[in-house]
């Protein structure tokens, strides 16, 4: 069993703690939550109350320096991942990061040498490459129940323009970090790396995208993606891959919960529902964990290639909409 640490209290460290809880419950004993850190000590001792852990810290150094932490879990704000999973890995933690990983592909990349360099794990947390569905829907789309692949779209969104961390660009904020690597990363799974983005995006009044939507061309198999993500709307969270004689929808790409086959004439002809969960994290978990007990550096779900390709792709989103965070190197 490895003993994890949670940099962070908010909602995501919740459902995490929530996780690894759970999966004890159920008799799957591949993780404990052993340790929380906030810059706030007595957040960290609330949060380590009421899930269990068996120490909170008041700083994410000293968790980082617990000797019987085998596992950091990053849940600050991603604006802090870099700094934060630096941190874990200087001390020779394997780390688990949540998405959106870091702002830039350089971090990613300095991340995942450092990482090479003290022979820990480092993945990404992106959830949705580790649930079954992502193997259900690879299932269905070689099975060609409606013909040959040939386009797809992608979008989520929700209403949240007066939360901080997606109001000001100091906190990494704005749709595409947030919300636009769901949209992403759903293209990613189906069609695998674009040759060419194209961007446009809605601002604030502090510089960071409200809307932004996205294609994707793939030149080699002349597939296209057409994406977009929102921070001011409710969108309906599908993903639509559209085939030669049908198609097939994805619904929730942030957590599928159904892929319908429909044939060319809009009828349902087969209907795939989400396995049973837990919470949707125990996947990551339950990978992690494996993959810490086999000296791996790196989860198949989420290599370090892809997490360096989605970060690429967003730099290129990034500079088209004009999106620079202040924090940046100049």
């Amino acid at each position: 069993m490895i003993k994890m640490g949670i940099f962070g209290t908010g909602q995501i460290a919740r459902v995490m703690a929530d996780t690894v809880n759970q999966l004890n419950q159920t008799g799957n004993h591949c993780a404990q939550l052993y340790a929380v850190a906030s810059r706030t000590p007595e957040k960290s001792k609330e949060f380590a109350d009421k899930y269990g852990a068996c120490r909170a810290y008041g700083s994410y150094e000293a968790l980082a320096e617990d000797p019987e932490v085998d596992l950091i879990y990053i849940a600050v704000p991603h604006s802090h991942h870099y700094e934060t999973a630096k941190l874990a890995l200087e001390n020779g933690k394997n780390v688990l990061c949540e998405k959106t990983f870091t702002v830039s592909a350089w971090q990613a990349k300095e991340l995942f040498v450092l990482a090479k360099e003290k022979n820990v794990l480092l993945a990404e947390a992106m959830w949705t490459r580790y649930q079954p569905m992502r193997r259900l829907l690879k299932e269905t789309i070689e099975a060609c129940p409606v013909g040959e692949v040939h386009m797809l779209s992608a979008n989520l969104g929700f209403p949240m323009t007066e939360n901080p961390r997606i109001k000001y660009p100091e906190l990494a904020g704005g749709a595409l970090l947030d919300v636009g690597i769901y949209a992403l990363n759903f293209a990613e799974m189906v069609f695998g790396q674009p040759d060419e983005v194209r961007a446009s995006a809605v601002m604030n009044e502090y510089g960071v995208d409200l809307q932004s939507s996205f294609i994707l061309t793939y030149k080699d198999s002349k597939k296209l993606a057409v994406l977009f993500s929102s921070a001011d709307s409710t969108t309906d969270r599908n993903g639509i891959i559209q085939c030669t004689n049908g198609y097939i929808r994805v619904q929730n790409i942030m957590n599928p919960e159904v892929i319908k086959v429909y044939n060319n004439h809009h009828q349902v002809i087969q209907e795939i529902p989400c396995p049973p969960q837990l919470t949707g994290y125990e996947y990551e978990v339950i990978e992690v964990a494996e993959m810490i007990e086999k000296g791996a550096l790196e989860c198949p779900s989420m290599p370090a290639c892809e997490t360096i390709q989605m970060m690429e792709v967003m730099d290129e989103i990034r500079s088209q909409i004009g999106l620079k965070y202040p924090f940046e190197e100049k």
